[in-house]
Formats: structure tokens, C-alpha cells, sequence
């Protein structure tokens, strides 16, 4: 394995002593130890908490290794001085690695430094005192073979549960520059308010009540202020899956011709809307007691982690959700006003209520109004969407896989494009849904009316008949407000989802690049997940730095500490790389021209006029195969030339690689092109071809358990294994309608048969190609995953003299 931690804290000596002794590795006792040997023991009796015996510790001392011939006991019972070989021999084994497997007794530095795991400063061969409790104090901070951090896999194992209900312990307690989980799991309080949002999106006379589900220390019954962690998730309160996917829709329907327009934009601006809100319930008694709990939340593992820590969590799903006022939205400014409203409550900033009648008013007497938003998709967009309010007391956003722009999720280039794996979703499918208000017979039989005339309008919006961006859109797409964002941002995205695709966090990053927050991104090589028990990263570390710092106040340098941008390596398995930007303006770029199956470097080689052409429609046996075999579609796109796809798509490769080349940016096809009807769809894909295994895009379960505290709830380690080799690897994509040549709001007149210059940005990527591999171009129409499907008989030409892929790169 190969060890990646960003999120360690270089600490000076006489601070490192002084965090040790915060968390008791460090006392009074201790500190009087003149010997190494017999200091380097008694952090060893410290760290096996679960033997309250000396003979259960010095059995597990005993079956450590510290030369390749004397054990750790033996050896510390009859040496003064510790060797720093030695101490990493048992410092190895103590973080999970096998000598012999994986490490050799005779030399661990070597070790050390292939694993990547920090070594300490030493003066010689043999550690002074002062070196050994600096030693000690990096071995903590260190992970494990499992993932953790040295000190969280010693408070799984109850290192800190002595000082969990020791008055004399500050809470929270900060070490390396992280909060650490001395708060008991086991007497959290779960309450639940109703917030009051200042809408009425049903319509009935009263301000929407909004259900949150409060989980905080019971260490806040005794005047304890803490931060908040909010996940505002439309499905936490369950969802309608069967009436969603009855709504959804048929994607088997041909692509229609649009009549041309000159649509400005101004024309598809989305227009505020004036609707009278309801004057707010009157407050005629305040308490600090909720009227109701709950057993069990839908709860996210981060969050878990977390609460161990002092952090208190807030779930909340919305309007038209399960025992919530209001209707769905979809992304629209209502559902960010609903957002937002629990937020300005956790800021002593809007009422709250003990229940549905709304009889007694209830403060975050305990929240310290300082509120951090988490989650991964459409719970990482409402983060998103929030952020852009500049909204009070929300001080960062940790958006995960999150869409910044609604129509680059169900939309592209003037097309229906469905988020990958979900092909006819739409808009008002996923408003469908979260309705979860239909859930309770009694509450949707009130609303249904209400529900279905909205659900209608959602529809109309989206307008699938005719894909352009329009109001309907622009109302839902969040970059419009970057310039309002005051929380600071950790972004986090794969690059190869293609559920919420790249362009959404490229926007984003690209949008805020130059405002005055504090802005962190990390990408890798998954697809729609969660990186929080990678074992390559210490993801779960660096949220801890940042949380630390942007809700407690705590000085640990996060913000120059972490990098700017971590990308994962599709290469090397776990292996990640700091850099400062993504997709920078100052990338160099490299020009291929299409030629005759072939991508020509532009720079060495003039450009040949030839035209070559391709028709979209299918024999009717194989487009039914397709339409129920998207991978078996994919691999004869990709695929040999000879294959079902012959003749309808075009492959262009370039010569083979001399040198790596590493994709950064967003790579731009500029084509002539020319369609038999007056209408078409071009699609494209960037391949890496070349025989090779490649990181599979789901990462593998490691079957290990990590307890997110002691005696708490736990999340499964996983990481990226190299998959079974492949010809070919896709790199990124791209479509766009002929109709949308000039942008995805106004449609052009597109003559038969006749060239017309087409640009098509594609979604942006980070690829390191290798040397020996072809860079690869694949053209063609029908997208059986994302488009619709209409196997119409469509000729296009592509002038090939005129056409050219561009591709930013870095140097490696």
C-alpha cells in the first residue's frame, strides 16, 4: 500500500509535549523517566487500553518484534536505549503491517519510506528522550495499515473513554489540530424541531414548517455551545421509488427539429418571483425541550465520525417531504429558501417549534452558530445552492459530487441528456420521488391537488420536447450567484461520474477561483461516491483539520496546510498528487487534427481536405439489443473498427505516445459537419487506447470495519484495485444538438447536406495517458446511455481538412 496524509499538522517540540500531555500520553509519572526504553513501555501500557493488566499488556509487547531476533518486551525489559530501527520495527507492527509481508525487521526506514509514512527527526542511530516523545507524538498522527490515524484506531479500543467523563478534560480536545472523540456515543440527545421557513410553496395560508432531526453532546445540557453539521437530504425521510419510475420517461422517441429563434439571454433570464409569504406564527412561549426524539437516522458516516468529536448533526429534507409543509421543487430557489431556513435557525436567526402545532418556539440554545454543510449529491448540491445565498452562520460547505447548474445534469448542448445510469429521469421524476409527503395517506390526500398541478408545471418547465436552456433552468442553476458565497469551499468530485458530471464542479471551481474565500478541491478516479474510508487518503483527516478550524476557530493552518487541489492518480493505485489548480487558464494546449481514422499532431503536419461520413440508424435487432445492453453498446463503439458499429461512428487515433501525456482541462472538438435532415446530434468520447489494467471506477470493500468512535457506528474501509485489463479506457465526453451551434438557449436553422462549424466543449477530465498508448477520438450521434434513442436514419459528413481536437495539458 502507499501512505497519502495531507492533514498531518507540523507541530514544534514544546506544542507536541503539550498536546501529549493533553491527551494523557504524557504525565507527571511519566515525565520522570530517565531511561528511553522504559518511557517507549509505558507509551505502550498507554496504548492497549483494553488490558487492564500489565501482564495482559507485556503479553502483547511480547508478541511484537523489535530486531529480527528479541522481542519488544525482552528488549525494552534489558536496554536502556531505544534504537530507531527499533522503534519503527514496533511502531510498524503497531500500525498493522506484517514483518516479513510487509516490511523487512532488518530495515524498516526502507519501509517506512516506500509506505510512505512519516519518520521523525533524530540526531543519531539511538533516540534521546526529547526525540522519542516527538517520535511517539508523529506515530499518533500516523495511519494505519487500515486507514486511521495511530491515536483513532487507539480510541476504538477505549484509549480515550477514561477521559470521556473526566471534568478536568477540555472539551473539545484538540491534538495535531483536530478535534478528538472524547464525547459519549451513548448519551447523545435526538430531538426533533420544526423550523419555520419563510415560504408557503403549499399554498394553505401558512409559512412551511420544516422537520429537522437534531442529534448534540450531552455535554450542551451543561452549557457546552457546539458546532453543527447540517445534511440537508430530500431523501432522508424516505422516498417513492415505484411512482418515480413510473414517471419515467420513454427515451426511445426520435430527436425533432426546433424552430430557429434569436433568443438573447436575457430572454431565458429566470424572473423573481413576488408570491405574498405569510406573516410569521406568533411565539407565545419559548422552552429548551423538544416534544419529540427519534431512534434512528439516515445518517451519513462522516457525520458519525463527527459526533464522536463534539460536533452536533442536523438532517433535515425539505419542503414536500414526510412530516414537512410544502411541495417539491427540484432545485429551484424555494428549495434553497427551505435550505437555507435551517441554517438561520441553527443561527439564532429564525423561530423553530417543538411540533406541527406550533404551540411553543424552541432555540439552538446549544449551537455555537457556527454551521458547516456535508453530503454527496443532491445533499451536496443544496450545500451548493446554499453557499451562494451568503447566507449567516454557514461557514463552509463540503460539497460532494454536487451539481452547480441543474441544466448541466439533465441537459446538454441543447439535448435531453440523462445523468448516467438513469436514462428518462428528469426534473419532475426526481421531484416525484422525494414527495415523500405521499407517504402519509391523511397528509397527501390534502395536498394532492396542490401536488399534481405543481408536478405538471415541473414538467412543462423542463420542456424534454425541446432540451434548450430556458427560465425553467436558469432558475436552477447556482453559478449565477457564485459571486454571493462567503462559506469557505471543499469541493469534492470523481472524474468519472457520470451521474452529476465534471463540467459541474469545473464550473464552480473556475467561478470562485478568484473570490475571497478560502477554496479546496480534491478529484478522483471514482465515479458517484463517497472517499471518506479510502485507505490511500486521510480524507477523513483533512475534514477533521478543516472542520476544526472553520467551526472552532482553531489556528491549524488548514487553509495553507492542505493543498489546493488533490487528484488521484488513474495510474498508480493509491497514489495522489497536490497541485495548485485544475483546468488553469494557462495550460498549454496541444492541437490533433482529423485526418482519415487518424488524430494528426497539427503541429508537425498539414491538414488533408477529405470528407468522411457515418449514419446513426441501426438494424432494428441491434438497436433493441442496445437499448437493454448499454455496456454491450459502449464496447462496439469503442471497439474494433470491423464491428456492429461500422459505419456508424468514426474512430480517429493518434500515433502511438512517445512521451506520457496528461489531459488537464477541457478538451475542445471544432468540426465542419453536415446532416441529411434538418435536424442531428453529434456525441463524442476521449479514449485511451492501449492494452492495460486499469483503476476500476467503484472502489473495492477491504472487508475491515472502522469504528467511527468507541463502542460507535462504522463504515467499511474501501479503496481502487486495479481492474482486469482492457484495450481501451474513455476518458471524457461530450454532445451537442447542430440546432444549438451558437449556445444551448438559441436554435439555429440547419439546412440538409449542408457544412456549417461546430465547437463542442467536453466535459473536463484529469488523464494521464501513457507513452505507448494512442490518444483516441470517437464520433458519432445516438448516445444509448444519455440521449435519446431514436435510430433515425441521419447521414452526417464531417469535413476532416476543417476539424480538429484540442487538448490542455500539464507537463508530468
Amino acid at each position: 500500500m502507499r501512505n497519502q496524509q495531507f492533514a498531518i499538522r507540523p507541530t514544534q517540540p514544546a506544542t507536541a509535549l503539550r498536546e501529549l500531555e493533553r491527551i494523557h500520553f504524557l504525565t507527571a509519572a511519566n515525565q520522570k523517566l530517565t531511561s528511553v526504553s522504559a518511557l517507549l513501555r509505558d507509551f505502550y501500557d498507554k496504548s492497549w487500553p483494553e488490558y487492564l493488566t500489565v501482564e495482559g499488556v507485556d503479553r502483547q509487547l511480547a508478541n511484537l518484534m523489535a530486531t529480527p531476533d528479541v522481542d519488544g518486551l525482552d528488549f525494552l525489559s534489558h536496554h536502556e536505549n531505544v534504537p530507531v530501527t527499533v522503534f519503527y520495527n514496533l511502531a510498524l507492527q503497531r500500525l498493522g503491517f506484517t514483518p516479513d509481508l510487509d516490511f523487512n525487521l532488518a530495515d524498516p526506514l526502507t519501509a517506512m519510506a516506500k509506505i510512505q509514512l512519516p519518520v521523525a527527526d533524530h540526531a543519531t542511530d539511538e533516540l534521546t528522550l526529547a526525540e522519542l516523545k516527538q517520535a511517539w507524538y508523529l506515530l499518533l498522527t500516523t495511519h494505519t495499515k487500515d486507514g486511521q490515524t495511530f491515536l483513532d484506531h487507539l480510541t476504538t479500543h477505549g484509549y480515550f473513554a477514561p477521559l470521556v467523563h473526566d471534568p478536568s478534560v477540555e472539551k473539545p480536545l484538540i491534538f495535531n489540530g483536530k478535534a478528538q472523540a472524547v464525547f459519549d456515543t451513548t448519551r447523545l440527545i435526538r430531538e426533533v424541531v420544526y423550523v419555520e421557513s419563510p415560504q408557503d410553496t403549499d399554498g394553505d395560508g401558512h409559512r412551511d414548517l420544516l422537520k429537522a432531526e437534531v442529534i448534540r453532546p450531552a455535554e450542551t445540557e451543561n452549557g457546552l455551545k457546539v458546532p453543527v453539521l447540517y445534511t440537508a437530504s430530500p431523501y432522508n425521510q424516505g422516498t417513492n421509488d415505484e411512482a418515480g419510475d413510473q414517471m419515467m420517461h420513454n427515451v426511445n422517441v426520435p430527436l425533432e427539429p426546433k424552430q430557429p429563434n434569436d433568443r438573447t439571454l436575457a430572454d431565458v433570464t429566470a424572473q423573481p418571483q413576488s408570491m405574498a409569504v405569510p406573516e410569521p406564527r406568533s411565539v407565545m412561549t419559548t422552552t429548551k425541550t423538544a416534544e419529540e426524539t427519534f431512534a434512528r437516522e439516515q445518517s451519513y458516516t462522516l457525520n458519525d465520525y463527527f459526533l464522536a468529536r463534539g460536533f452536533a448533526v442536523v438532517y433535515a429534507a425539505g419542503i414536500g417531504t414526510l412530516d414537512s409543509d410544502g411541495v417539491r421543487t427540484t432545485g429551484d430557489p424555494e428549495e434553497t429558501t427551505s435550505t437555507i431556513a435551517i441554517i438561520e435557525w441553527l443561527a439564532g436567526n429564525r423561530t423553530a417549534f417543538t411540533s406541527p402545532a406550533a404551540a411553543q418556539a424552541i432555540p439552538a440554545w446549544w449551537s455555537n452558530h457556527a454551521v458547516a454543510m456535508t453530503g454527496r449529491s443532491y445533499l451536496g448540491t443544496l450545500a451548493t445552492a446554499a453557499a451562494t445565498t451568503g447566507v449567516a452562520g454557514l461557514k463552509t460547505v463540503i460539497s460532494e459530487a454536487a451539481i452547480s447548474n441543474w441544466y448541466d445534469y439533465y441537459r446538454d448542448g441543447g439535448l435531453v441528456v440523462a445523468p448516467g445510469g438513469f436514462p428518462g429521469e428528469d426534473a419532475d421524476v426526481l421531484a416525484e420521488e422525494t414527495f415523500s409527503r405521499q407517504l402519509k395517506a391523511g397528509d397527501y390526500h390534502r395536498i394532492q391537488a396542490k401536488w399534481q398541478a405543481d408536478l405538471a408545471a415541473i414538467t412543462q418547465g423542463q420542456d424534454r420536447a425541446s432540451g434548450n436552456y430556458n427560465r425553467f433552468w436558469d432558475a436552477r442553476n447556482y453559478l449565477k450567484n457564485v459571486k454571493n458565497i462567503k462559506a469557505d469551499l471543499l469541493l469534492v468530485h470523481g472524474l468519472n461520474d457520470w451521474n452529476v458530471k465534471p463540467r459541474n464542479v469545473n464550473n464552480l471551481w473556475n467561478a470562485v477561483r478568484d473570490l475571497p474565500v478560502t477554496k479546496k478541491l480534491i478529484l478522483h478516479q471514482g465515479q458517484h461516491i463517497y472517499i471518506n474510508a479510502f485507505r490511500s487518503i486521510d480524507y477523513t483527516d483533512i475534514v477533521n483539520l478543516w472542520l476544526t478550524h472553520e467551526l472552532l476557530g482553531v489556528d491549524n493552518q488548514a487553509e495553507s496546510l492542505l493543498p489546493n487541489v488533490i487528484i488521484q492518480d488513474n495510474i498508480q493505485p493509491e497514489t495522489w498528487h497536490a497541485t495548485d489548480d485544475w483546468d488553469a487558464p494557462t495550460n498549454a494546449k496541444r492541437v490533433f487534427n482529423l485526418q482519415h481514422d487518424e488524430l494528426v499532431d497539427q503541429a508537425t503536419h498539414e491538414p488533408l481536405e477529405f470528407a468522411t461520413s457515418f449514419n446513426d440508424q441501426l438494424p432494428a435487432a441491434q438497436y433493441q439489443r442496445y437499448t437493454k445492453d448499454i455496456a454491450g453498446w459502449e464496447a462496439d463503439l469503442l471497439g474494433q473498427k470491423h464491428n456492429d458499429m461500422f459505419g456508424h461512428r468514426l474512430i480517429f487515433k493518434s500515433a502511438v505516445l512517445k512521451d506520457d501525456l496528461i489531459l488537464d482541462g477541457k478538451p475542445v472538438i471544432k468540426l465542419q459537419v453536415a446532416v441529411n435532415q434538418p435536424m442531428g446530434m453529434l456525441s463524442f468520447q476521449v479514449v485511451d487506447y492501449g492494452q492495460a489494467q486499469r483503476l476500476g471506477v467503484s472502489p473495492t470493500p477491504l472487508r475491515i470495519s472502522l469504528d467511527e468512535g468507541y463502542r460507535w457506528r462504522e463504515d467499511s474501509l474501501r479503496e481502487f484495485k486495479l481492474a482486469k485489463a482492457t484495450p481501451w479506457k474513455m476518458i471524457t465526453k461530450g454532445h451537442r444538438n447542430l440546432q444549438n451551434r451558437t449556445n444551448a438557449y438559441q436554435v439555429d436553422e440547419l439546412k440538409p447536406n449542408q457544412f456549417y462549424n461546430l465547437s463542442v466543449t467536453l466535459q473536463p477530465t484529469h488523464y494521464r495517458l501513457l507513452a505507448g498508448h494512442q490518444l483516441g477520438l470517437v464520433v458519432y450521434a445516438t448516445d444509448f446511455g444519455m440521449t435519446v434513442r431514436g435510430n433515425q436514419d441521419l447521414q452526417y459528413s464531417v469535413q476532416l481538412g476543417a476539424s480538429a481536437l484540442t487538448i490542455p495539458f500539464v507537463e508530468a
